[in-house]
């Protein structure tokens, strides 16, 4: 947030949290489609599931958004009641009187750490000490202590009042659930202010939001990869490293028709950053003209020419990666590398768009071109597998194919033994559940696969709009991709013959 913030700041105007509009619709809007790649505290699978469910139109929803994708209200089955309540399927109720003070905000459903402290003290005539042991123990996160004890005795003092057995046993489970983990509502409230905030920024300033996500890094759920294509599908323009235009790190080029993002030195792979600062701090005004300009700067290693090559960094200066990593391979006289650069005799073949999306991947992690799925649907190698857009048309229970990069794995505590995969295609994210009975059949396709393909049945809640894939067969098509590196890595070894 603060790198944002520095990028839209100008020498006159430092742009700080208090110039950031407070509720704005288009934000929340965002939001509720559950567009939060990259979003603080809401880009997990499990929240994004929750965003079009809760459709947040308010910071205190966001409030709650934080908090109700955690143990203790999960555990103790208080989320469907919470959304039956706040879309007017379920009616608000109170077992007590005494207890609308402090439910009132949740509907009658406790969610937070003090609404349970306070509860006990009015349904179970907790004393304040008693009260303070249970904050002790739910602060206490996987530490046992008195939880037990003081889930008895609530248990017990709830049954006296006169509760029913199902409802005192979902608010021990939610003990139970907070000793896990749980959110004081005050933190709840900080962390909201930065879900706003980050959602605003993407919202409005794509490109500088992406540009301090992607300085950030290592951080979040999303590789660097993955930022880059969200930010495409959000009409960002990105553009590639280059020596002449670079910096080390990421940058928003002004004064453009639409938000544009230059990728930074820092996401060659290998490249050192003092290496780096060296070619930043010799380029000359106009740019660097000649290869041999930059063999020349002092204090430079052999190597760096060679992984700026790789990465196709060389390009404005008409040198494609195959011509610029040849020149840069051995070590010669400068005069007659210069000679060599000149000579039109020295002319490689240009590699493919197949395989500058392969060399990318290797030495940048990411790719601007086409998406490695896309060229494996073109080659026939995913059958009839559907795109990611394309399963918005497709019947709720209707069994399909689908293939992707696997770009996420995981398996919460919550999920009762389930695997949630997120595979990645040319056009956006699959969501796939893999039942455990699946995932012990078929753990190494489950656990090995780049690229997997998916035999399943689609399951789509027209409310929400939320769409995921119960997954039936797995299909590890890594072996597919690897011929077709192979494939690449053969016709480079071609394309060095001269024309």
């Amino acid at each position: 947030i603060r790198r944002c913030l520095s990028n839209l700041s100008t020498p006159n105007k430092a742009i700080t949290l208090a110039d950031i509009p407070r509720e704005d619709p288009a934000t929340y809007r965002m939001l509720q489609k559950a567009d939060s790649i990259g979003v603080f505290q809401v880009e997990s699978r499990a929240q994004m599931n929750m965003l079009p469910r809760l459709r947040p139109r308010n910071y205190y929803d966001l409030v709650v958004q934080v908090s109700i994708v955690r143990p203790g209200p999960i555990h103790g089955d208080m989320v469907h009641p919470y959304l039956k309540r706040r879309n007017g399927i379920e009616e608000v109720s109170y077992p007590l009187p005494e207890l609308k003070p402090i439910l009132e905000r949740t509907f009658g459903v406790p969610l937070f750490q003090e609404q349970v402290i306070a509860f006990a003290m009015v349904a179970a005539d907790f004393t304040a000490g008693e009260a303070d042991q249970l904050r002790r123990s739910m602060a206490s996160w996987k530490r046992k202590g008195h939880m037990s004890e003081l889930q008895y005795r609530l248990g017990q003092r709830m049954a006296q009042k006169g509760f029913e057995t199902p409802y005192i046993e979902r608010i021990q489970r939610q003990l139970e659930g907070f000793g896990e983990y749980g959110f004081p509502e005050s933190h709840a409230a900080s962390f909201a202010l930065l879900v706003y905030v980050s959602s605003w920024l993407k919202c409005h300033h794509p490109a500088e939001f992406y540009c301090g996500l992607l300085n950030s890094q290592p951080m979040g759920f999303y590789t660097p990869s993955q930022l880059i294509q969200d930010a495409v599908r959000h009409k960002v323009r990105v553009l590639s490293a280059d020596i002449n235009f670079s910096d080390w790190e990421h940058k928003v080029v002004a004064e453009q028709a639409q938000p544009t993002l230059r990728i930074g030195l820092l996401q060659v792979q290998g490249l050192r950053q003092e290496q780096a600062e060296i070619i930043i701090q010799h380029r000359p005004e106009d740019g660097y003209q000649h290869l041999t300009e930059i063999h020349r700067l002092p204090g430079l290693n052999q190597n760096t020419p060679e992984l700026l090559a790789a990465a196709d960094a060389f390009s404005s200066l008409n040198l494609h990666r195959y011509q610029a990593r040849w020149l840069s391979s051995e070590p010669v006289q400068t005069d007659l590398l210069q000679d060599a650069i000149d000579s039109s005799q020295l002319e490689l073949n240009a590699p493919s768009e197949l395989e500058n999306m392969l060399e990318d991947y290797q030495s940048l992690s990411l790719s601007l071109g086409r998406h490695p799925i896309e060229f494996m649907r073109e080659q026939g190698l995913l059958g009839n597998s559907l795109a990611a857009d394309e399963l918005k048309q497709i019947k709720h229970d209707t069994e399909v194919f689908v293939a992707g990069v696997v770009v996420g794995r995981q398996r919460p505590g919550t999920a009762s033994g389930v695997t949630f995969v997120t595979l990645e295609d040319e056009t956006g994210n699959v969501n796939v559940v893999v039942w455990s009975s699946t995932a012990h059949k078929q753990l190494k396709d489950l656990v090995k696969s780049k690229v997997l393909q998916i035999y399943g049945r689609l399951e789509k809640d027209e409310s929400s709009g939320l769409i995921h894939i119960i997954a039936y067969r797995l299909i590890d098509l890594s072996a597919s991709m690897e011929a077709m590196e192979a494939m690449s890595s053969r016709l480079a070894i071609g394309s060095r013959d001269y024309h």
